[in-house]
């Protein structure tokens, strides 16, 4: 692979995970603490549930990424599904910062010359663009549900994470007089300012 390529890909690999991670967080600061254990249905998962296999996968899919299986003989995924009585949100939130700390650690070092490299994942080949993809994947999609019932719990009092509806025409207007606003943490935090003024103007 182009070498430029590959750091380019890298790179924005790094930067998505960590403005999604931001973004879930962002999310869990407008909850209380009952609010990440409710679960909506006897199937529904709660966002703590949510988090707690997130970081389990991290766990599992990121320690020793390059030398061994993903999946770990010593995962114990359908225990990720259950929350004990005794968990807190401090608990939750310790165990997901530590899966993310993980994560980063494992993919941060990576260079160029890696990303052709064959990594298993369940004993199935992939590269590694292909297991970062996966996860990328897999966490953009919890994280979606994060947002969701975030957005549910809180109703009038949620603060939004994206453009306002219709505001789309003032939001192009109000980025045009910041421009420059390439890095994905940077523009989230641009459409979160942008929707606490557009609300506090209501």
């Amino acid at each position: 692979m182009n070498e430029s390529l590959a750091t380019h890909y890298l790179e924005d690999s790094i930067a998505s995970l960590r403005a999604y991670k931001k973004l879930a967080d962002k999310a869990l600061d407008q909850l209380s603490e009952d609010e990440f254990f409710i679960t909506l249905d006897e199937e529904a998962n709660s966002i703590a549930v949510i988090m707690k296999h997130m970081a389990g996968n991290m766990f599992s899919r990121w320690t020793d990424f390059l030398t061994t299986d993903g999946e770990k003989p010593d995962r114990h995924r359908d225990m990720e599904f259950v929350i004990e009585p005794k968990t807190s949100r401090e608990d939750v939130l310790a165990y997901w910062e530590k899966g993310w700390q993980r994560l980063f650690e494992s993919l941060e070092p990576l260079g160029a010359d890696d990303l052709m490299t064959k990594v298993l994942i369940r004993g199935e080949e992939h590269t590694v663009v292909q297991a970062v993809n996966r996860q990328l994947m897999h966490y953009s999609n919890h994280i979606g549900q994060i947002v969701f019932l975030a957005k549910h719990f809180r109703s009038a009092e949620w603060k939004s994470l994206s453009i306002p509806r219709n505001r789309s025409a003032e939001f192009n207007a109000y980025l045009a007089e910041k421009p420059g606003v390439a890095d994905k943490e940077k523009q989230l935090e641009t459409v979160v300012d942008f929707a606490s003024q557009t609300k506090s103007q209501r």
